[in-house]
């Protein structure tokens, strides 16, 4: 990201008041700032004409823009950077901001995707945006695998781990199983994978099947390969990002080259596949970090900012990610203690899950 505290320190007392307020008042409405629009709220009484040739000063900067339809300016993503970066004063969550998130953790009784589902939803609430919940991969030890035939063409899959969590992901099986090949692959994947996680399963896997082929039956042999791929291949990767209110962001759109961009946003987020690089965006620094527009190597096409921000388990081990991601005119000084707070929630429950 760029640092844009030098080319702040180059700006004087005026060019800086007219550069927050038409930031802030873009970030309030959405529409370019005019020029008579700041000689009423400015510290010092200035003409209009003045402030005219100061956001001039600051569109030369790269730090403003002027739309064709309007004689007020805008901040590029340059100057949003630097808003953020020198100028952006953080508000205090309210205690009904603190109850709504701190409830969508009240049902203490759920598995930890269902509670980080809840999560998502309230985060997308309070911002108004879309929320982005990288769920922690289950690294506990396998204690039991089971298949369930549910049609000729679709399968579940079942895993339970020795801490009591249990998976289970409809996949579509190899054709041709019949009952007795499901619980060889059963018994052979259980047997393999006790006290061993999904990790170190995938890796003694290929190897085990090589071994004993002349054992397992080959239907077996390709229920077991296909069943443990919907976890080590893109169905798991996938699954493990939670998104909730998108239907946010086609609210906010207002004109035809906006909804292309939420289009293009929606494209990104359904062919996502490897979403380590939504965690290694949070992995780059200590807490919430914010990304603006072209800034986001994630979402780049769609014109959006992202707010993330990492959790950690017991162990203070980075696991997953929180995040919203909404227009580039999202209210940061909102949103980024929001995002903060919902972080170390997470945190919190996972440690208190061991």
């Amino acid at each position: 990201m760029t640092d844009g505290s030098p080319m702040i320190e180059e700006l004087n007392d005026r060019s800086r008041e007219v550069f927050r307020r038409v930031v802030e008042g873009y970030l309030l409405s959405g529409d370019p700032v005019g020029s008579r629009t700041l000689t009423r709220s400015m510290s010092e009484q200035v003409s209009a004409a003045t402030i005219r040739n100061v956001m001039q000063d600051l569109e030369f900067l790269g730090l403003l823009d002027s739309p064709h339809t309007s004689a007020g300016r805008m901040p590029t993503e340059l100057g949003l950077r630097i808003f953020v970066d020198g100028f952006l004063e953080l508000g205090e969550l309210t205690a009904d901001e603190k109850s709504k998130l701190d409830a969508s953790l009240g049902a203490n009784d759920q598995d930890v995707p269902g509670l980080l589902d809840h999560v998502g939803s309230a985060l997308s609430g309070l911002t108004q945006g879309a929320s982005l919940v990288l769920a922690p991969k289950q690294e506990a030890p396998i204690k039991h695998i089971e298949f369930v035939s549910l049609a000729p063409d679709r399968a579940l899959v079942v895993l339970v781990f020795a801490n009591g969590h249990v998976e289970n992901r409809v996949f579509r099986p190899p054709l041709g199983q019949t009952p007795a090949s499901m619980r060889e692959a059963a018994n052979f994947l259980s047997a393999l994978a006790e006290g061993r996680t999904l990790s170190e399963l995938s890796g003694v896997m290929e190897r085990e099947i090589a071994a004993r082929r002349q054992e397992i039956d080959g239907l077996a042999r390709a229920l077991v390969e296909s069943g443990v791929a919907v976890w080590e291949n893109e169905g798991e990767r996938h699954e493990r990002l939670i998104v909730r209110g998108r239907s946010n962001l086609l609210d906010a759109t207002e004109t035809e080259d906006d909804l292309e961009r939420i289009r293009t946003l929606f494209d990104d987020l359904e062919r996502k596949r490897d979403i380590a690089d939504f965690l290694e965006l949070a992995e780059q620094g200590d807490g919430v970090r914010i990304f603006i527009g072209s800034e986001n190597k994630l979402f780049s096409l769609s014109g959006s900012s992202l707010v993330v921000s990492p959790y950690m388990n017991a162990d203070r081990k980075i696991v997953g990610a929180v995040g919203v991601i909404g227009p580039t005119r999202l209210n940061y000084g909102r949103v980024v203690p929001i995002v903060d707070y919902t972080a170390q929630l997470v945190g919190r429950l996972l440690s208190d899950r061991g």
